[in-house]
């Protein structure tokens, strides 16, 4: 399975691995992922970091739980080691940049697939065994749906639509709000995103 926001990038993936993999799907947004993985149950997904609605990483945690069997590659063009961190600590077996996918994607599949890790040698390993090593030892700040709320108050969305995104009522999701700028001590819209950038939770969905 497939997942990436960008049509073209989607394609060319699909092309690379069409005549070695049986593509089961392909969706653009975190959530859609996690929809057609509930219901496909894939061997590996490929999915990139920057995605609306929900993004990589947090899909990637929620998706260990509902698909705990199904490896999880990363393809972005995100390189550096907080990404990396963060989407290991996610449950990644593998991590690829888009800039060496036509010589590494397929390769790095079948690594997976023999229940090994990947990670592109543009990263460097011994940065890898260090950074892994200090995310350890953090847990995250915020609940699962903090975060989902806080992404979704970045991009822009209303309470309103948080509320039908999330299929929860607009005060739920109000309450969440006010308890994140609580917890936080964040006080206004644009210091959350501004936060939610930082710690890549939402990001400019370039890559």
């Amino acid at each position: 399975m497939l997942a990436d926001d960008h049509l073209l990038v989607a394609a060319g993936l699909s092309k690379l691995l069409e005549e070695e993999f049986d593509l089961v799907g392909t969706v653009c947004d975190g959530r859609a992922l996690l929809a057609m993985a509930k219901r496909e149950h894939p061997d590996v997904i490929l999915l990139d970091i920057s995605m609306p609605l929900l993004n990589g990483v947090e899909a990637a945690r929620q998706l260990q739980v509902a698909v705990p069997a199904t490896k999880l590659i990363f393809v972005t063009v995100h390189s550096d080691s907080p990404y990396v961190v963060e989407a290991f600590r996610a449950g990644a077996s593998g991590y690829v940049l888009k800039r060496s996918a036509a010589s590494e994607l397929v390769a790095a599949i079948h690594e997976v697939l023999n229940g090994n890790l990947y990670v592109t040698p543009l990263i460097a390993k011994s940065a890898m065994e260090g950074i892994l090593k200090v995310a350890e030892k953090r847990g995250p700040l915020l609940s699962t749906r903090q975060r989902e709320v806080l992404q979704l108050v970045a991009e822009g969305h209303s309470a309103k639509e948080i509320a039908n995104i999330l299929r929860i009522s607009p005060k739920t999701v109000e309450f969440h709000k006010g308890w994140i700028m609580k917890k936080l001590d964040l006080h206004s819209t644009a210091e959350l995103t501004r936060y939610a950038l930082e710690h890549r939770i939402a990001n400019n969905l370039s890559g």
